[in-house]
């Protein structure tokens, strides 16, 4: 069966962004809701955060703290698509995972695992929301 887009990150909505945890050269982002689903976000491609209207990269001053900024805020909306890659909005930001070619270190962008169905996606350069690097 192919997989359909947004099917299983649309699965966030309505969940809470309860941790971040940074982790040497990537960071993971952790859920939890009104289901037993405890999922959580690998980011293998640090992501670019939007605070109140303010965008960060990973590298400029702020971004850490834009990230721990929405911490306690649940999923309002997910999006994943070519041109965009994936993108998790909250009430006043969002998380999106778009790298450059010079971006990209290893073989994966983002995974996404923590269902009770066990149901997981692992996005790579050149596949779904990202065939176009």
């Amino acid at each position: 069966m192919a997989y359909e887009l947004n099917s299983l990150l649309g699965r966030l909505v309505g969940f809470r962004l309860y941790s971040v945890q940074f982790v040497m050269d990537y960071v993971q982002l952790l859920f939890d809701g009104p289901t037993d689903d405890m999922p959580v976000l690998t980011c293998d491609v640090l992501p670019v955060v939007t605070l109140s209207g303010q965008r960060f990269s990973a590298t400029e001053t702020g971004w850490a703290d834009a990230l721990r900024g929405l911490i306690s805020q649940d999923v309002t909306a997910t999006h994943e698509e070519t041109g965009i890659g994936i993108k998790v909005d909250f009430a006043t930001g969002s998380v999106q995972l778009h790298p450059s070619a010079d971006e990209l270190e290893g073989p994966e962008i983002a995974m996404l695992n923590g269902f009770v169905d066990r149901c997981w996606m692992v996005w790579r350069p050149g596949e779904e929301a990202f065939e176009d690097l």
